[in-house]
């Protein structure tokens, strides 16, 4: 499995926790509510959903609202199909929830993990934390010593370009010193995001999305209409 099909397995897990949802619903919180992926078409959600179906990990239901019901009786529809989290995929969102080895602190699976620290306990919070800050903390020596040795060589444009991404993870550094404080005082975060979770945007240093560490824009073509 790729790094980025076991983040969606994670997402979708989590997500299906908070609530049973169909493909439309899930597919609009994983874009947006979470900012954890590019853009991607309902061909990437939906095998995701079939696996995790085979695994007995989701079960799928015909929805029961009253526009559901209505698409029943229509020529051509179907009722939507809600997706319901088992007792054996609670299970499994739970395994990968404690999980805190070096894959946790990678740019989008951070960013993943973050967006579920509501329903993290406090330790496995820690870990996750000062095992970014350090992978970070790497990262930054390597590009000081970088532009040290190119730094002569750089037109102003691209010193520029270098400076503007030292500045960013230094900023998300910051960030995760005033995030690792809270948690060693004892304090929870009180915010409007996924999980209960306070959101910010490593790459501006506002709050709103979620830290995406030299993301761009996604562009996947979209697939199949929602179910």
């Amino acid at each position: 499995m790729s790094r980025r099909s076991g983040i969606l397995e994670f997402a979708v897990l989590g997500l299906l926790r908070e609530s049973p949802m169909h493909g439309y619903e899930l597919r609009k919180r994983l874009n947006t509510s979470l900012g954890v992926f590019r853009a991607f078409s309902y061909g990437t959600l939906y095998p995701c959903l079939k696996t995790l179906l085979a695994n007995g990990w989701l079960t799928e239901e015909p929805g029961h609202s009253p526009e559901d019901a209505l698409a029943t009786t229509l020529a051509g529809r179907r009722a939507k199909i809600v997706y319901r989290l088992t007792a054996e995929g609670k299970e499994r969102f739970e395994e990968l929830l404690s999980q805190t080895g070096p894959d946790a602190y990678e740019d989008e699976t951070f960013a993943a993990r973050f967006a579920f620290f509501g329903q993290t306990s406090r330790d496995v919070r820690m870990r996750v934390l000062e095992g970014r800050r350090s992978r970070l903390e790497e990262r930054l020596e390597k590009m000081r010593a970088s532009l040290a040795r190119t730094r002569e060589r750089l037109d102003d444009y691209t010193l520029e370009l270098q400076r503007h991404g030292m500045e960013s993870v230094e900023r998300e550094v910051r960030w995760l010193n005033e995030l690792i404080e809270s948690e060693r005082a004892g304090r929870d975060l009180k915010g409007a995001g996924s999980g209960g979770t306070a959101q910010q945007d490593t790459t501006t240093g506002s709050t709103g999305g979620l830290p995406r560490p030299g993301d761009a824009p996604g562009t996947d073509t979209p697939g199949d209409t929602a179910t």
